[in-house]
């Protein structure tokens, strides 16, 4: 009944089932404009099917996305308004534009897409879903800005014991969003990629519309690829970043109590002991990890015993190492995932490639890729928890702890009624999402284009039931 355990255990929960859904609609939109774009630019009505049938999906993620959101914003003044007291002049401002610009312009596109289909011009309902995936793009964005002052902060003074902002620009240009951004950015591409993929390869397997879901198929296995691969690259940008600025995470998150070998190799597999701050049954890869913080052969990593003393000079007297085994296995099961990613990708593009996708049996590829859904969002989860229990004891980076966080005058019993209450409602939200999932996959393409026929015939204020 510990109050900081129970307010993280609720942030974290809900904060992960949120984010089930935000790279899924960051991915989908971008799938649909790039399906609606080429429907456009040929004429093939092939393509307008799939960017409406995709839009099925993107619409129910949205709606229940945009629930799951609200509940997580409302904590910041339940259980965290000791934070939100010390910091919301500086949140205010991105979280604010998310809210007024960024998530209005996403909702206003987004309904104009839905019923523009026959009521605007082909050009101008592509530039719809275009400016919706901007849209989600600037969210996104700004709401990374706000996290990244967490992990970094800048632009601000101390005022009567408060975070003020001084600086809008050094915000939004802090180093730690321009790497976190993409890094995000193109894991959520990978993630609505997947998806459409994994169901592409689904009804696949049972031979069902074919030629449909072998174009959904090409388009959604090149932008996995391709935005697995960035997501790669960004990541490793990132990882160099906070070797400069977040020493303490990047040394758990590699399991280092003590200054690593010149040159440094990464640790692969590691038991590690806490209590006793040394590890046995290590497998390393020789240089690794000095190719991966410094883009060289050599090169030394300082370790978390060194990193403590200097943070007891700096900070005070404290235990600055955040929970190790947390830190370094989520970023290997991030790691892993990523690389199950890429294999798929590479031989999915290569089937699409060589034509191969129907014209010889792929059962078990198929099977892989069905498989292959989750893995998005395994390393999402795995990639932000390693993110933010990496950066503890901290809230806000080298000025304010967890601890000083919460809500004073919220107790224990209230915090875990929440959580339970919470849960339920994600987890009935979660089921209806899989049952509208599941009812539009089975019925196909086809069969929903000929339910909305009939609406149209017989809707009076359509220009085709007015006729009828």
């Amino acid at each position: 009944m510990d109050m900081v355990f129970l307010s993280r255990l609720q942030f974290a929960s809900t904060t992960i089932f949120h984010y089930f859904f935000v790279p899924i609609s960051i991915g989908l939109v971008l799938l649909i404009a790039i399906m609606e774009s080429y429907y456009v630019k040929t004429g093939n009505e092939q393509y307008k099917k799939m960017a409406k049938f995709w839009g099925k999906l993107f619409l129910i993620n949205f709606v229940i996305g945009v629930v799951t959101g609200i509940l997580q914003e409302f904590q910041f003044g339940m259980n965290w308004s000791n934070y939100s007291r010390f910091v919301g002049d500086v949140f205010g401002a991105p979280l604010a534009i998310e809210a007024l610009l960024a998530f209005f312009m996403e909702s206003t596109f987004i309904g104009l897409w839905i019923f523009g289909w026959d009521r605007l011009s082909k050009k101008v309902h592509l530039a719809c879903i275009w400016l919706t995936a901007l849209g989600t793009t600037l969210s996104a964005f700004f709401i990374l800005v706000a996290n990244s002052f967490m992990q970094r902060p800048v632009g601000f003074e101390i005022n009567n014991g408060r975070a003020e902002m001084t600086d809008f620009f050094a915000l939004i240009t802090n180093g730690q969003v321009l790497v976190e951004f993409p890094h995000t950015l193109f894991a959520a591409y990978a993630t609505g990629a997947f998806l459409v993929a994994g169901i592409s390869a689904y009804k696949l397997l049972r031979k069902q519309d074919i030629d449909f879901f072998k174009k959904s198929f090409q388009v959604a296995i090149t932008v996995a690829l391709t935005s697995t691969f960035l997501t790669l690259v960004a990541g490793h940008a990132q990882a160099q970043f906070l070797v400069e600025t977040q020493p303490m995470k990047m040394a758990a998150s590699e399991g280092l109590w003590d200054e690593s070998e010149d040159p440094a190799p990464w640790t692969v597999f590691a038991n590690i002991d806490v209590e006793n701050k040394e590890n046995s049954a290590e497998i390393k890869i020789p240089y690794l990890l000095s190719i991966l913080s410094y883009n060289t052969l050599d090169g030394s990593l300082k370790g978390m015993n060194q990193i403590q003393a200097e943070y007891v000079q700096k900070y005070g007297e404290g235990n600055y190492i955040p929970p190790v085994k947390t830190t370094f296995w989520s970023f290997r099961i991030m790691v892993a995932a990523g690389v199950g990613m890429i294999l798929l990708g590479i031989y999915g593009v290569y089937l699409a490639w060589k034509k191969k996708l129907v014209s010889k049996p792929n059962k078990w590829f198929y099977r892989f890729m069905v498989g292959g859904i989750s893995l998005p969002f395994i390393a999402n989860t795995s990639g932000w928890i390693m993110t933010e229990i990496g950066r503890q004891p901290w809230t806000v980076f080298g000025l304010m702890t967890t601890e000083d966080s919460i809500s004073p005058s919220v107790s224990a019993g209230q915090v875990l009624f929440s959580i339970i209450s919470f849960c339920t409602i994600y987890a009935i939200l979660g089921v209806i999402m899989v049952y509208l999932y599941v009812k539009v996959i089975k019925k196909g393409p086809y069969m929903m284009e000929e339910e909305e026929e009939a609406k149209i015939d017989t809707d009076p204020f359509s220009k085709e039931g007015f006729h009828a």
